[in-house]
């Protein structure tokens, strides 16, 4: 095989209530709406596009480890670990159900926070060198 995969370009999230959710991904994280009908909304989020997809009460992007604990399916980067302490603060302000800042035992810290659907989501402290290099000419 010749070609690669460059990128993820959309991920779609299930929410109950496509107006609500869409809202809400605007006013608490500052998502960017290009698009909504009753059936989705497309926002633009973190570099990607978000699709907010009507799905059937109860659903989530979360998945149960082979621990039964439940998992988030996507991890935010935010840069450095000031930035992820005033994100969790401004996040917990906000009144988003938010977890505690972890050590992991890797580099950097997380936290996790939840969508009005219970979509869990995990935000990182740490910036991928290829997007330092691509966006801020870090190294």
């Amino acid at each position: 095989m010749t070609e690669k995969l460059w990128r993820v370009g959309t991920t779609y999230i299930p929410v109950a209530d496509v107006k609500a959710s869409a809202d809400w991904y605007v006013s608490k994280l500052g998502a960017e709406m290009n698009y909504q009908d009753e059936d989705k909304a497309i926002i633009n989020l973190a570099e990607q596009s978000l699709f907010l997809v009507k799905a059937k009460e109860g659903q989530t992007s979360n998945f149960i480890d082979a621990s039964g604990k439940v998992r988030f399916s996507l991890t935010f980067e935010v840069d450095g670990l000031s930035a992820l302490e005033n994100m969790h603060h401004d996040f917990v302000k906000q009144g988003i159900k938010v977890g505690e800042i972890e050590n992991r035992g890797h580099m950097g810290r997380n936290f996790v926070f939840e969508d009005l659907d219970g979509n869990k989501f995990d935000v990182w402290s740490e910036l991928s060198l290829k997007f330092k290099e691509k966006y801020f000419n870090k190294l």
